[in-house]
């Protein structure tokens, strides 16, 4: 399965929101876009997800089943996704749970928070939470939900200058099998772990692939009958 997306640009009531953008992105690989700190890069995350209609240019899924807002994610999106701050995250979770269609009642949610090791912060206001714990935790409910295939992490790094804290979980994702889409904005080029796909271009660098390619089935010498020996 794969996603791309072919010179999407979006233009706004006063310019410009994105300038023309293409990216491909399968199973199993982590894509990291950069772009200038502001409404283009979101906006980006959100026409991957079929969330904003392109002024030009098409995004499409290619072998799966399903539309694009439910096979594509996308994760803490400033004034889109992300939980209010005044929030605990026993309701964060909550909320999350129930919008992907699973039990979310008390015990359900005391549940998933004791599995994820995030148990003794329940009662905390979300905008207390630390970054990595923040961004593992909504990551970790987003690829949960029913049919998703690709999962956008919308600019991790406005949380934090540790760039490891998220490069370390979007491989994680990657590695399980999804498509990932990390999108940044703060962190210097320098400071990203490989070269990054950018905002305002149709050439861009290949993602990684992470995810290991199944092995092929070793197949059984048959006996004289024709039977598998």
């Amino acid at each position: 399965m794969q996603v791309r997306a072919d010179r999407v640009s979006l233009e706004g009531h006063h310019g410009t929101l994105l300038p023309p953008t293409s990216l491909t992105v399968g199973e199993g690989d982590l894509a990291i876009v950069h772009g200038e700190p502001g409404v283009g890069v979101t906006a980006f995350g959100l026409a991957l997800a079929g969330r904003l209609k392109p002024t030009t240019g098409t995004v499409h899924a290619e072998g799966a089943e399903g539309d694009l807002p439910g096979l594509v994610a996308v994760v803490d999106a400033p004034g889109v996704s992300e939980p209010d701050d005044a929030l605990s995250l026993r309701v964060v979770v909550g909320e999350e749970l129930a919008l992907a269609h699973r039990p979310a009642g008390k015990e359900d949610v005391t549940r998933w928070l004791a599995e994820h090791n995030a148990a003794p912060f329940a009662g905390t206001r979300f905008e207390n939470l630390v970054p990595a714990l923040r961004t593992r935790l909504l990551t970790e409910l987003a690829a949960e939900r029913k049919g998703v295939r690709v999962l956008v992490l919308d600019t991790p790094d406005r949380h934090t200058s540790d760039v490891g804290s998220w490069a370390g979980l979007a491989r994680e994702q990657a590695e399980r099998g999804l498509a990932v889409v990390v999108l940044t904005a703060t962190t210097p080029l320098s400071a990203l772990p490989f070269t990054p796909a950018r905002i305002g271009s149709t050439e861009q660098p290949a993602p990684q692939h992470l995810s290991p390619e199944p092995e092929p089935t070793e197949e059984l010498p048959e006996s004289a009958d024709g039977d598998p020996a």
